[in-house]
């Protein structure tokens, strides 16, 4: 059988791109181009203990008893800044309503692609005057921490605070306080929020005191608000998984998306029920943490370990969705009071810090389904850029240490196409004997390759084994804050984002070209065509892709020329 190997390097590296293109489309809650549902999804457990009514969103009252009337209570915002964060507590609810990331610049809104003559329109970064904002409140965004009690007309989010007098800047300490408390129905809840320099976890501390006259049996919940939009500056090409998140001992980690609990919503109130909101994850659990989860960042809770908590999303407004934790506490004779310490962490997905908050949490920092590699890739990185100090040039040189690693197989294969190239006068001229008789041209096609010792598919192993590090390494860079923001050299700012002058997509457009003519033409004309036309294809592509990613593959092919073109001229003089 003729095989044409460029053929088939193409092949392996469209295929590629292909599950490439799927494994974004699931990781933004897209469904899978091969299957139905790739996500991973619990099948629906029984109906946990009844519970209060679980809470709504600030300002949507669902709870027995009676709030607070914002219109009548003298509401504050409370600002503490640390080093790092610089958080809004508002008194009526005692909700985190916004969380600004000190040490992060934000990205901008969509512009034109200037460096490309304006003929593409995908997400600019900004100027990098303003800061990454999380949590934060406004007409078209609501994402909010919120907490509070339910099992009777107990404080909740929609409760007024009224706040202790403290310090609201830290300063040479090492950690700052605000105290708030409401009273509601017998019962007074106390919230203690600690700040700690350097530390993006804010411990959350709820006590609760019956100050009435009879026993009451009040229950906890901690819940992240969120619209159903993804941040500003997420673009088609320039997207990640925006949803809500969790983590179980039992169930593991999972993703859940806005678009899920739409649906799950619009279902249980056609059937008056809540079973399919209940399906989309585990109901209960003895520990593990919830978040809502964006490109590059996460706001997590995370309750006591060892605590029973009920688990729960749910649509509580037009485009405003919910998760969180419903947890027990024991019941409070008149004058007894408990407390339950929690952890709110909100900032960058990385990995050491994660790991530090909660086991499972740096799951977040998703790699896709070649997490096996991209975990020790993006380990080898980091010990390159601590000795280097610049992600660009960290690139360069772990693409270097590729090669030099995959150099024995990709010399065989260089070799191997060498060879087919000195051979090429001799297969056209057997196409052009047996033109008419394909099973005769396939036969002798095969008897030259076994006469002159070469193997048709010896080019492609080097490729195809490449592919699952090409594959990872473009995770690694979706994935990894620490490269977000990162400048390499002069007009590349951000190696997290594309090329702004298109100079790295056009480098490999040459070098692909270049590699091309150096391979064995094929004799058919329409597919020497193609294989002229496919790099450009490709570089189409890269205009959308992280600046890195061009960076790594531009580096890959300079060094691949060099090699092939020694490897060819060695074999050169055999032709004579």
């Amino acid at each position: 059988m003729d095989i044409n190997k460029r053929t088939i390097l193409w092949i392996v590296f469209s295929v590629s791109l292909v599950i490439l293109w799927n494994e974004w489309m699931i990781s933004n809650g897209k469904p899978s181009m091969f299957s139905a549902n790739t996500e991973q999804t619990a099948k629906a457990p029984a109906t946990p203990a009844k519970t209060a009514a679980l809470p709504a969103a600030a300002g949507v009252p669902a709870l027995p008893g009676e709030a607070v009337d914002p219109a009548a209570f003298k509401r504050e915002v409370i600002t503490i800044t640390t080093d790092v964060i610089k958080v809004d507590i508002d008194t009526l609810g005692g909700q985190v309503k916004r969380l600004e990331l000190l040490k992060f610049k934000g990205a901008g809104n969509p512009g034109w692609f200037g460096g490309c003559f304006g003929l593409f329109k995908v997400c600019q970064p900004d100027d990098g005057k303003q800061n990454e904002v999380l949590f934060d409140e406004g007409a078209n965004h609501t994402y909010l921490a919120q907490s509070g009690l339910v099992g009777g007309p107990f404080p909740t989010h929609a409760s007024g605070f009224t706040v202790q007098p403290g310090v609201r800047t830290l300063a040479d300490g090492k950690q700052i306080q605000l105290v708030m408390e409401a009273v509601e129905g017998g019962v007074k809840l106390t919230k203690t929020f600690t700040f700690k320099r350097g530390d993006y976890v804010i411990d959350v501390r709820h006590d609760v005191s019956n100050v009435g006259a009879a026993p009451v049996t009040p229950q906890l919940y901690l819940q992240l608000t969120h619209d159903g939009n993804k941040p500003v500056g997420d673009s088609f090409f320039n997207s990640s998984f925006t949803g809500p998140t969790l983590y179980t001992p039992q169930d593991k980690y999972q993703k859940l998306t806005f678009e899920k609990i739409e649906k799950a919503a619009v279902e249980d109130e056609k059937k008056g029920n809540d079973n399919a909101m209940k399906g989309l994850h585990p109901a209960t659990a003895t520990g593990g943490w919830f978040a809502i989860s964006q490109h590059f960042f996460v706001s997590a809770f995370v309750p006591p370990e060892n605590v029973k908590r009920d688990i729960f999303t749910k649509k509580v407004g037009p485009n405003l969705y919910a998760i969180g934790n419903v947890l027990p506490l024991p019941t409070l004779a008149p004058g007894a009071s408990a407390s339950m310490d929690s952890k709110l962490y909100s900032g960058p997905q990385i990995a050491h810090l994660l790991e530090n908050v909660s086991p499972g949490l740096e799951l977040v920092k998703d790699y896709g389904w070649l997490t096996i590699i991209a975990k020790p890739m993006f380990w080898v990185m980091e010990q390159i850029h601590s000795v280097l100090g610049n992600w660009g040039w960290t690139i360069i040189a772990f693409t270097i240490l590729i090669k030099l690693l995959f150099f024995p197989l990709s010399a065989a294969g260089y070799r191997s196409m060498a060879k087919m190239k000195l051979v090429t006068p001799k297969m056209q001229a057997i196409r052009e004997r047996f033109k008419g008789d394909p099973q005769k041209m396939n036969q002798a096609t095969m008897e030259l390759y076994k006469t002159e010792k070469i193997n048709p598919l010896g080019g492609c192993l080097p490729i195809l084994i490449q592919m699952p590090v090409f594959i990872a390494l473009y995770w690694v860079l979706n994935a990894s804050v620490e490269i977000r923001g990162a400048p390499w050299i002069g007009w590349i700012t951000d190696l997290a984002q594309h090329d702004p002058w298109c100079i790295l997509p056009v480098l490999y457009a040459i070098s692909m070209f270049i590699t091309t003519k150096l391979n064995p033409a094929p004799a058919d004309p329409m597919q020497a065509k193609m294989m002229l036309f496919m790099p450009l294809a490709f570089s189409v592509m890269f205009f959308f892709f992280p600046s890195g990613l061009v960076l790594y593959w531009v580096v890959n092919n300079v060094l691949s020329i060099g090699q092939q073109w020694v490897i060819t001229k060695k074999y050169a003089p055999a032709a004579k």
